[in-house]
């Protein structure tokens, strides 16, 4: 899985970075909200309960999706802000 980044950006008042990013599965199956997660933690270098995953959407006749990631600056913060839907869809039952 390969990831190109299109737009990164800060938002002071939500205290979050927001990425939008293209992501490349040649060969490879369908990316999970997981991998994708950890595959951003490693790139740019922050903890998983701080990551977000707001979707990811396939490209018709492609094996590549856009998605759009969050990354807060404290699990608080994301506790505080994100919609319960958004949190169960990336950490499961919380």
């Amino acid at each position: 899985m390969k990831i190109i980044v299109e737009r990164d950006r800060y938002n002071p008042l939500l205290k979050r970075r927001e990425i939008h990013a293209k992501i490349a599965y040649w060969g490879e199956s369908y990316p999970k909200r997981s991998e994708v997660r950890e595959k951003f933690a490693g790139l740019f270098n922050a903890e998983l309960d701080r990551i977000v995953v707001q979707y990811i959407k396939p490209e018709f006749g492609k094996q590549e999706a856009k998605c759009y990631v969050k990354i807060y600056d404290t699990s608080e913060d994301l506790k505080e802000i994100e919609e319960d839907y958004i949190i169960k869809r990336n950490f499961g039952e919380v």
